[in-house]
């Protein structure tokens, strides 16, 4: 007789709609950082440094005020406040109200900004969501404009006034007071905040920035003329350099050039600074964005440098028997500043901390490259001593890697006869790629970089290896090659294992972006977890992320055609939405959806998967529940014995799934 739970009741009420900055303030972590409210008030710089980047504004002054206020104000073109042509609302009131809402959506030639960080439409829409009140006032065409909010919404309708013959002429101040509740500290970090201003001085050349604080009188001010090259030996703190800074900048001209795939204007500037020893300076940004986690803009830039002092050392004969020369020599001991202007830049999350466009890192290092090739060529002395510098780091490195191997086992058992091994012998750089059926093996051999990337392809589902005893696990064929190509015997949570003979710093799963890709997923990681935890514990173990979808968009304008990738239907709408925003019609793009990896090119694959540059890895660790916690979960998912506890455990959790609309 079949038990009848009291479920709470599913009807068309459960399903509950969001509205205007409602997602902001239940989930903030998705929107900005919690720890505190410097990145609200980074969206009122960014936008302030965004009117200077287009040559609109002079001068960007942040006030802390006495009661935790905190004013940003700028010299810039001021923010619209007459009404909207579509909404009937005044548009400075949208753009502090909804999402999605800003005037640098329109990249088309005339756009109010054709390069700018924000892109995402909801920064300073979250500032006002995340704070108890927001005042904002607007001098622009003679008039004065102020607009009020408390918690996000209205409450201080717009009023408008000629303004005075004392007052500025134009520009935008936003005085926040940021709302302690959603944030673990209530208070802005000065010493970041200083930072954070110092460098847009020094990215806004002739830009004045200040910083003043109410409670101790201080007024700070920063404003360089030639900011890149002070601001990196200021870093550097006086270490000797090994050669004289490498500091130019190269953008696409109204020509082209021969760059028809970059839009114009698009391009960086950066300074590069080698020394041999010392404290390392390394910091990007995108359109004024600081990227604190790197990017494909960083990645062009070292593939830029290391293609040109390669191609110095080879072009002199100066590169020693026996020693290769990779890409992590030449960028060891390198300091740099880089500024890259990407046209329509796509970030990691809404902090943009990362930037993930795959363009940029072939824009970047096309620059990068011939700019230092020329230089050594011109320098060739300091060319010389760079490349003793690269070739030191490449036999350090090479006497580590001989080390490693010195303590391998001189009895390994033979190799899987399907691994397709890399060349390398350097455990930390190498990766064992575990793919889902044969077909997709094959094209992720033809699109893998065989110096580093190894294939297994995993015929069907391994199998389900939670209860099964260490010593019947190599009567699995699969489990047998993955334990043999890895080089790590099964364990358990309490051993010490050998992971001398460890052959593979990343091993990366890699399966079709559906529900049986899922499901080969949850079985590899249920191996590793229960017969090789040593290697989560140590980060060895991550997915490799593959997309869903592929978006195909014309050239329109200053931009040229782009194929964009979506990991699901989350990030597809998310992409057809800013397309829609950026004036592309719905006709005009097409959508191509990935049935499984097979049917994915080597190309394909290698761009958006493979490529340390661009692909998206998902690192496994163990989560915030503990280990004996996690056990009795696994065993609960996983176990052949407990199908009742895990009905149980989806009747009771199975209305907390949340879909995306």
């Amino acid at each position: 007789m079949a038990i009848k739970r009291n479920l709470p009741a599913y009807s068309e009420a459960s399903i509950k709609v969001l509205k205007g900055l409602e997602p902001v303030k239940q989930r903030p972590g998705m929107y900005t950082r919690t720890e505190n409210p410097l990145h609200i008030v980074q969206e009122a710089i960014d936008n302030a440094s965004d009117e200077a980047l287009g040559g609109y504004g002079r001068q960007i002054i942040v006030t802390l005020h006495i009661d935790g206020a905190v004013s940003v104000e700028d010299d810039g073109r001021g923010i619209p406040f007459g009404l909207h042509p579509e909404e009937g609302v005044p548009v400075v009131e949208l753009v502090f109200t909804r999402l999605h809402a800003g005037g640098k959506f329109d990249k088309a030639a005339g756009g109010a900004y054709t390069f700018s960080g924000g892109l995402h439409g909801v920064g300073v829409s979250v500032t006002n969501a995340l704070s108890t009140r927001l005042d904002v006032t607007v001098w622009r065409e003679g008039k004065v404009a102020q607009i009020g909010f408390a918690h996000g919404e209205l409450a201080q309708p717009l009023a408008v006034r000629s303004a005075s013959r004392s007052e500025k002429k134009s520009g935008t101040r936003v005085t926040a007071w940021p709302d302690p509740k959603y944030f673990d500290a209530a208070h802005l970090p000065v010493g970041e905040l200083q930072r954070l201003l110092r460098s847009k001085a020094v990215l806004l050349p002739g830009v004045e920035v200040c910083l003043v604080i109410e409670k101790t009188g201080e007024r700070q001010r920063w404003q360089y003329e030639d900011g890149f090259r002070s601001y990196l030996q200021e870093g550097l703190a006086g270490a000797e350099l090994l050669i004289p800074l490498f500091e130019d900048e190269r953008f696409v001209g109204a020509n082209r050039n021969g760059d028809e795939n970059f839009a114009e204007g698009e391009g960086a500037a950066w300074v590069v600074a080698w020394s041999e020893e010392g404290p390392l300076v390394r910091e990007s940004y995108v359109n004024l964005i600081p990227t604190s986690a790197g990017g494909t803009h960083e990645s062009g830039l070292r593939e830029g440098l290391f293609q040109a002092i390669k191609g110095f050392i080879e072009l002199h004969s100066l590169l020693p028997k026996g020693i290769k020369v990779l890409p992590e020599d030449v960028f060891s001991r390198v300091s740099f500043l880089l500024s890259a202007k990407v046209l329509d830049p796509q970030f990691q999350g809404q902090i943009k901390e990362r930037l993930n466009s795959r363009d940029a890192v072939r824009l970047v290092s096309s620059f990068v490259r011939p700019a230092l090739e020329l230089w050594l060529h011109q320098h060739v002395e300091y060319g010389r001593k760079l490349a003793e510098l690269v070739i030191r780091q490449a036999q350090a490195r090479t006497r580590a890697s001989q080390k490693v191997e010195k303590r391998k086992s001189s009895g390994v058992a033979v190799l899987p006869g399907k691994l397709t091994d890399c060349e390398s012998t350097e455990i930390t750089r190498n990766e064992l790629f575990l793919v889902e059926g044969d077909s997709a093996g094959g094209s992720a051999k033809m699109g893998r970089d065989k110096e580093f990337q190894a294939i297994l392809p995993l015929r069907g589902k391994v199998l389900n290896t939670w209860e099964m005893e260490r010593e019947r696990l190599f009567a699995n064929n699969e489990v047998h090659d993955i334990a043999v190509a890895i080089g790590v015997d099964p364990h358990g949570p309490g051993d010490t294992p050998d992971l001398s003979g460890l052959r593979y710093g990343k091993i990366c799963i890699l399966s079709d972006a559906d529900v049986d890709g899922s499901h080969i997923q949850v079985l590899l990681i249920t191996l590793f977890f229960k017969h090789f935890p040593q290697l989560i514990a140590r980060g060895h173990l991550c997915i490799a992320q593959s997309p869903l979808f592929r978006v195909d968009v014309p050239a329109r304008g200053k931009k040229p055609a782009q194929k964009l990738y979506a990991l699901d239907d989350g990030e597809l709408a998310s992409i057809l939405d800013k397309l829609s925003k950026d004036g592309v019609r719905e006709q005009q793009w097409s959508i191509s959806r990935f049935k499984g990896l097979g049917e994915m090119s080597a190309e394909q694959l290698w761009d958006t998967t493979m490529n340390p540059d661009t692909r998206r890895l998902l690192p496994i660790a163990l989560g915030a529940l503990g280990f004996e916690a996690t056990v009795g979960m696994m065993t609960m998912l996983m176990g052949k014995g407990e199908a009742a506890a895990r009905r149980g455990w989806l009747e009771e959790k199975g209305n907390e799934v949340e879909a995306d609309v």
